[in-house]
This record gives C-alpha cells, structure tokens and sequence, in this order.
C-alpha cells in the first residue's frame, strides 16, 4: 500500500508580513505588497518596482555571526522552518533524526549575498581582477545553493535526505513533491521541505529587464501586477519562503496531529520548445495536472479551486488558462481560479511552496484568495478569476501549478483532511 503523505505544519516568510497570521490576512483582504524598491538604487532600471519583506534577522533572534554567515534566502529560510515546525506541533527530541529530512527549492541561489559580496571584492566594480583578501569566510556557503538545505538541517535537527531542487520557477513545488516521494518510497517519515528565494538585487532586476519580462509600472507600484487582466505588462519581482512539514499519514494520526491536507497528486513536464517562450495550448502544463489527478484518483470535476501560476505577463496567462481548459475541459469555467502574486509578487523558485501554503490555508479557511488588481479582463483569459475581492467557499480538492523558465510545467493537488482519514 503506498504511504500518504500529510501537511501538519505551516511557515512563510512574504511580502507585506512576516509569519503565516500575516500572510493570510494580506491574502484574505485582498491587500497588496507591492511597492518601488528600497534595497538599492533602482533608478537605472527599466521595472523599479518589487514585493519586498519587511525583515530584521536580528529581530527573530539570528545573532551576529549567522546573519553574517547566512545570505538573506538562508535567513528566510531558517525563521520560516521554526514556524512551520513549531505549528506542527513535532517533538524533535522525540522523533529519529535519522528519518527525518530537508528539500529547500531555489531558482537563483544566494544571489543577494554574491552581488553585495562582488561588490566588495571588485571595490564597487573597479577592479578587473578581485581581491579575495576582502572576501568573508563563508562567501563559499553563498556560492553553492547545497548551503540552504545545510542551513534548514541544522535548524531542525534532520539526519535523514537532504537535498536542494532547483528548477526555475517550479522549484517550489518540485522540492514539495521530491519530499512527498522520499515519505512515499520509505525513505523518511518526516520532511522539513519548502522553496526560498531573495533575488531582489541589482543583478536580478538586469536580467529581467533585458528580457522585459518584468513590469514598468513604476508610478503605481501597489497596482502593478495584474495577472489576466487586460493590461497587464509584466510581473513584479518577489522574495520570499514557505516550509511545509510533511508527514506519513499513519504517524501523524498517532500523535494526534493537526492535519491540514493531504498531497493527493503531483506532477512535472518540460515542453523542450523554448528557454522563455510557452507554446500557447498549454498542452505540456495540461498534462502536468492530468497526471496530478490521475495519481490523487479525482477527475476534472472535483477540483473546487485553482491556484494559478499567474504571473502577469500576457504569454503566461493565456498559456495557462488554455492548459486549465484543455485538462478540465468544461468545469474549467465553473472552477475558480485565482492568484496571489497579485499580492505578494513573484519570489520565484520560491513562490511554488508560498502558493502551496496560501491553498492549505484558504482550505483552512474555507476562503479563496482573490486575485488582486483584476478590473478589465483579457478577453483570451474569461475564466472566473475571482477578481479583487476573496470569496467564501467549502474547498475540499484544490489544484495548483507552476510555470517556469526552460519549460517546466508542474502540477500539486491537495485534498481535505476529512476524505483523506474516513
């Protein structure tokens, strides 16, 4: 029999609050976290807007030497894991190490450590050759990604897999489902597993501006992403982390444990068509969230919500809203859709476990999140976006995806606890 695997615990560090109560309030009023950028100058850049937390390491007890040892992703990283394992509700002294184990997601790695870091070692860009003399100690740790999962470990006490899944902007939700398999096949009881990303740098904004896929609506940042509305140009750079703690269904049942949901299905493809580009059926995402389903044995019609991807850049939007068309078929229009990076950005690798986090939530809550800034939509996009205002609703089976760069199509779908231990 294949071991089912359950959330019991919940972290997010995001835009416009730190800690889940203030996630899912930004979400659930439908408020916005999007403003023009105060970590640097951002005067030279086409798109000066981003999603940026309001955080101060020092604050949630991160002393000296790990705030200089740790790159802001890391730290992220860490304070959400003591969140997600504290709203578990897991004994750590009580449970084997040795089971126990990490999958943290990354697309850009320590981006922001390595930009500060080059600027000192190259004194600002002056240097053609830099001064390694000027490098701290632990500038290796923000050059290898491994260092997040090495980080998440430390903080948790876990022995057991540790492994860091980088794949875009799916890599949320691929190290959730890598997790899910490792619990899955026996290889551990307990995953501490989530997706970090804090790319909100000079470099970052360069690359997106090069390929305009980030939007230039600076004289309105609080309104600038727009997910499937009509004039939409773009989406808003993010930073963020969510961990989930996942746990196999018979353990967390014998302790007693809140459970939240059930991962039902999962699934990824690649369309091998283009490193930025998306074939507009949305056959390659249709058949993520087939294979999901299949896998949670639910048809189209029993989905009651969908996260989107949503980013706000018009090839997104209509490639996805074909894909939910092409695998739903007809309850494509009855479901609702919606999404949050409306609200908190697009943090990138990260935001496929910050979305995971908003659906275990709005199921919590019966409460689906809206999607923000939504006034004149696309014609292409005419599904039920649920614009600007959240919406009550009993969600029992809930669908998200993610697109990402080079490709990658990926599909989670969540089921309610009641169904999943009757």
């Amino acid at each position: 029999m294949r071991r089912r695997v359950v959330i019991t615990g919940v972290g997010v560090m995001a835009p416009g609050g730190i800690g889940v109560k203030n996630f899912w309030s930004l979400l659930s009023e439908g408020r916005t976290a999007t403003r023009g950028i105060t970590f640097f100058d951002p005067a030279p850049f086409r798109s000066r807007v981003a999603a940026e937390i309001d955080f101060f390491p020092e604050k949630h007890g991160l002393g000296p030497q790990k705030i200089r040892r740790m790159d802001r992703a890391a730290q992220l990283a860490v304070i959400a894991t003591r969140e997600a394992v504290a709203d578990s509700g897991l004994d750590l002294d009580a449970t084997d190490p040795h089971r126990r184990g990490v999958t943290v997601g990354s697309a850009v790695g320590a981006t922001t450590g390595l930009d500060q870091e080059y600027r000192v070692v190259s004194d600002d860009g002056r240097l053609g050759l830099v001064d390694h003399r000027y490098a701290p100690p632990h500038l290796y740790g923000h050059f290898v990604p491994s260092s997040f999962a090495a980080e998440v470990a430390w903080a948790s006490g876990s022995e057991g897999p540790s492994t860091v899944v980088s794949t875009g902007c799916t890599s949320g939700l691929d190290s959730l489902g890598h997790a899910v398999e490792l619990i899955r096949e026996g290889s551990a009881d307990v995953m501490i597993a989530g997706a970090t990303d804090a790319p909100i740098s000079p470099i970052t904004m360069a690359c997106f501006d090069a390929i305009k896929a980030t939007t230039p609506r600076n004289d309105d940042p609080a309104h600038a992403s727009r997910p499937f509305d009509r004039s939409r140009n773009g989406f808003v750079l993010g930073e963020g982390h969510a961990v989930l703690v996942l746990e196999e269904l018979g353990a967390a049942q014998r302790r007693g444990a809140r459970i939240y949901a059930e991962i039902g299905g999962y699934a990824s493809r690649c369309n091998a068509f283009h490193m930025t580009g998306l074939r507009p059926d949305g056959r390659e995402m249709a058949e993520a969230i087939r294979v999901a389903l299949d896998e949670a044995r639910l048809n189209p019609e029993d989905i009651d919500y969908i996260n989107a991807h949503g980013s706000g850049t018009k090839q997104n939007d209509r490639h996805e809203t074909a894909a939910f068309k092409r695998s739903l078929g007809d309850h494509a229009y009855r479901t609702p859709v919606s999404s949050i990076k409306s609200m908190v950005g697009h943090s990138l690798g990260a935001i496929g476990s910050i979305e995971i986090a908003a659906c275990v939530l709005a199921m919590a809550e019966s409460v689906i999140p809206p999607t923000a800034n939504l006034h004149d939509p696309e014609p292409e996009c005419d599904l039920d976006y649920v614009p600007i205002t959240a919406r009550e609703a009993r969600l029992d089976r809930v669908l998200s995806v993610g697109s990402g760069f080079g490709g990658f199509q990926s599909a989670m779908v969540l089921t309610r606890p009641e169904r999943n231990t009757a």
